[in-house]
């Protein structure tokens, strides 16, 4: 029996089903912590009444999870290369009770304080990275070790005890927001136009993006599903700064976010150092023998670490309005899950700062909506643990399903 010769034709124009299987493989791959973050967004908007998304609700939320974003997008480096950090809570706790000392305690200027912070940082992840780089113990170890440490050290400079007030201009780092330069009156116009404005950037982006890649005959999306694509990113952005208009306007620790994931993103996508760092996690020793100073940028990845913990270290600080022993308790897990959920692989060389974003985004609505919910710590601890298994199981079966 002969076989029907399939013609280019053919080839080239499969049908409408196909097409669609197609285009739902691959974005579920992409897409498929996303949808779990709005299914969870969903879910708890339903059961709390409609009350997650006030925006009173939507600016807490922002404002109580900045930190974890903060360290997550450290974290998800020191996980491309390979490695963990357990003591980023204890470093926060410690640089937070170090500026306590230096602002409320010595009257020390703030920028100065903040400068000196944020170095203090540096040289921590500069003392862990030396170990981990140099002397080849695994970062496990050493960052368990930093993490006892510096708790130690939190206890000894706060003599076991608080330190409060921080200056009102301090604690506007974590809880001011962006004055309304077009007075909008009880509507926040500056927000805006803010978000008109990063939708214009947005689309501008794509489609220098989508000719470049037409420029080297590279494979496109789909016009149709790039045009739904962009229409429906630009529509979020603008229906958030439209529910932050509503209430305060952005915050100005959002805009610190939006930098450090600009520029975090473009390191990561667009650099050599960025290649770089996904080579050393993908296999370390070839790219030692492809020229890779692997010794160097893992010590220097752990610096970085080092300097968002700190900064994570202030703005909680400045959010609680005091340094306390206890700060910082269990940072390191929530920033590890929010990697884990957003994609990144426990043998390094796979992760994005979106995802990392996305996976703290995750943890934090599924706090902030049991709290609404009244649920106690216990049950808050348990279904977290459950909710990261499946996200995470979720996330594994799509891509091994659509490898």
């Amino acid at each position: 029996m002969q076989t029907p010769v399939q013609t280019d034709k053919d080839r080239a124009q499969p049908g409408y089903f196909q097409l669609f299987r197609d285009m739902y493989k691959q974005n579920i791959r992409k897409y498929s912590m996303v949808i779990a973050l709005v299914f969870i967004m969903l879910l708890f908007q339903i059961l709390t009444d409609g009350i997650l998304l006030r925006p009173l609700n939507i600016t807490n939320l922002i404002l109580q999870n900045s930190y974890i974003l903060i360290l997550a997008i450290g974290m998800m480096l020191v996980i491309i290369t390979g490695h963990i950090d357990l003591s980023v809570g204890s470093v926060a706790a410690f640089v937070g009770a170090v500026s306590a000392m230096m602002i409320i305690e010595n009257d020390m200027p703030l920028f100065a304080a903040v400068v000196l912070s944020l170095l203090l940082g540096a040289a921590i992840g500069a003392w862990q990275g030396f170990w981990i780089a140099y002397v080849k113990i695994p970062a496990f170890i050493v960052t368990l070790a930093g993490m006892l440490l510096f708790r130690g050290l939190t206890m000894i400079v706060l003599e076991g005890k608080s330190i409060a007030p921080f200056p009102v201009s301090f604690q506007k780092m974590a809880s001011g927001f962006i004055p309304d330069w077009l007075n909008g009156g009880t509507f926040h116009l500056t927000t805006i136009v803010a978000g008109a404005g990063v939708s214009i950037l947005y689309l501008v982006y794509q489609l220098q993006q989508r000719n470049m890649q037409k420029k080297f005959q590279f494979d496109l999306q789909g016009k149709g599903l790039f045009t739904v694509k962009v229409f429906f990113i630009i529509a979020i952005i603008n229906l958030f700064t439209y529910i932050l208009a509503t209430y305060e306007g952005i915050p100005l620790i959002l805009i610190t976010l939006f930098v450090l994931i600009a520029g975090y993103t473009f390191v990561m996508k667009k650099t050599v150092i960025g290649r770089r760092i996904y080579a050393i996690g993908g296999n370390e020793k070839a790219a030692e023998l492809s020229g890779i100073k692997t010794k160097r940028l893992t010590f220097m990845v752990f610096v970085n670490m080092g300097v968002l913990a700190a900064l994570s270290g202030l703005i909680f600080a400045a959010r609680l309005n005091a340094a306390t022993p206890k700060a910082g308790n269990l940072f390191e897990l929530d920033a590890i899950a929010a990697c884990f959920i957003g994609g990144a692989s426990a043998y390094g060389g796979i992760g994005t700062i979106g995802g990392a974003i996305i996976g703290g985004l995750v943890m934090g609505v599924m706090n902030n909506g049991m709290s609404l919910l009244g649920l106690g710590i216990d049950w808050q601890q348990a279904i977290k643990g459950l909710v990261l298994l499946i996200a995470v199981a979720f996330d594994i079966y799509n891509k091994n399903k659509t490898s």
